[in-house]
């Protein structure tokens, strides 16, 4: 994006990258379909910004689902909305869209150069390790997306945050975001894993919300458990609502029928029709279960969930941590290095998944590259 609003301002821009490729995590996410976007109103777009969104708010209002969108169709990508309101291209895949998005990178100019890893400034001149040997490149004006800390085989390793610390810039620590939880599961578990979690919410701390989530051999995944994760890397407790729609009143008041000589999981299974994921659950976490009505109801709607914490941060789909608002002016340029300007991830800012990862990595990147090009003309 930043190499882009450069090279339509008709200045001479080289893009450079560790890999032997470009845009490996934007492929990566294109795996799971590409949710580009979350088709929501600005003021509900930024909700999921948390303590970040007043800093963000200019960047994304100049570049909002709907521009995200509109970028996308101009690059000929048709678009659908999702009943949640998440926004894929129709092909499901981030290859044909890269591929338009080169093209019209080469079109403007832009050059391409693989296997290049910056490693600091000389003389004030960035420097890159090559096959070639250290190469450096002469340039006015330049503009940082070097990811955050995860994924390094994609390339963000989060070395940079040394290099910045260096030259007087105190990146904030890294902590993984959208991230899975380790559960030491019993024996009796094995028969739902790659079962999904639906009609459940998920609790930490004041932190409350819907969305599914999969049981793997490892512990839980999927977007519910990403959305509370920062809460639980605080340190809050996890609970799982069981059954979210019913009252605990109601809940206890169906346990309270008479169950005859019903075993109490057929006696469940009968009054509250939890199914045998939420069943399992229940007795994974739950047991002994009470036998009071009331104490049972309230287990169910608030069961505590046992997590040997977070996946580690390299597994997580994003980070928090990077180089935090007080670093940057309101361009994005690094107050310690004028003329260096920081985009994407590695700015200190979280969001859940559903859109709001790569919406603001695009708008960073479209607002570093539009005052880097101000800057330098």
């Amino acid at each position: 994006m930043a190499a882009q609003e450069l090279a339509q301002a008709g200045l001479s821009v080289v893009v450079v990258e560790a890999k032997p490729s470009i845009a490996r995590k934007f492929l990566m996410a294109g795996k799971s379909g590409l949710n580009l976007t979350k088709d929501e109103p600005l003021e509900t777009l930024m909700g999921a910004y948390d303590e970040a969104a007043d800093w963000l708010r200019p960047i994304i209002a100049e570049f909002d689902a709907k521009a995200v969108q509109d970028w996308a169709r101009e690059l000929g990508q048709e678009l659908f909305v999702g009943s949640s309101g998440r926004v894929f291209p129709t092909v499901m895949k981030a290859s044909p869209l890269l591929r338009s998005w080169l093209a019209r990178l080469e079109a403007l100019g832009v050059e391409v150069r693989t296997r290049y890893r910056w490693i600091g400034w000389r003389e004030g001149q960035p420097v890159f390790t090559t096959e070639q040997g250290e190469v450096a490149l002469k340039a006015d004006v330049s503009v940082l997306a070097m990811g955050g800390a995860s994924w390094s085989r994609l390339g963000a390793d989060g070395g940079w945050a040394e290099v910045l610390a260096d030259r007087g810039v105190s990146p904030a620590p890294f902590k993984p975001a959208n991230a899975g939880l380790l559960v030491n599961w019993s024996e009796h578990m094995r028969d739902l894993f790659g079962q999904p979690i639906k009609g459940v919410a998920w609790s930490a701390g004041d932190l409350m919300t819907r969305g599914e989530a999969v049981i793997s051999a490892r512990g839980l995944e999927g977007g519910g458990v990403y959305a509370i994760c920062k809460t639980v890397r605080e340190g809050e407790a996890l609970h799982i609502d069981l059954m979210p729609d019913v009252s605990a009143a109601d809940v206890a008041k169906r346990l309270s029928r008479s169950r005859g000589k019903s075993s109490l999981s057929n006696h469940l299974r009968k009054v509250l029709r939890l199914g045998p994921v939420r069943t399992g659950l229940l007795m994974e976490f739950g047991r002994p279960l009470p036998g009071d009505p009331v104490a049972l109801a309230r287990l169910i709607k608030g069961l505590p969930v046992q997590h040997a914490g977070l996946r580690p941060m390299d597994e997580a789909i994003s980070t928090a941590g990077g180089v935090p608002q007080a670093e940057l002016d309101a361009d994005l340029m690094l107050k310690q290095l004028p003329g260096v300007f920081c985009a994407g991830e590695m700015l200190d800012w979280e969001a859940p998944t559903g859109g709001y990862l790569l919406t603001a990595c695009l708008a960073t990147g479209r607002w570093a590259g539009r005052a880097a090009t101000q800057y330098v003309t």
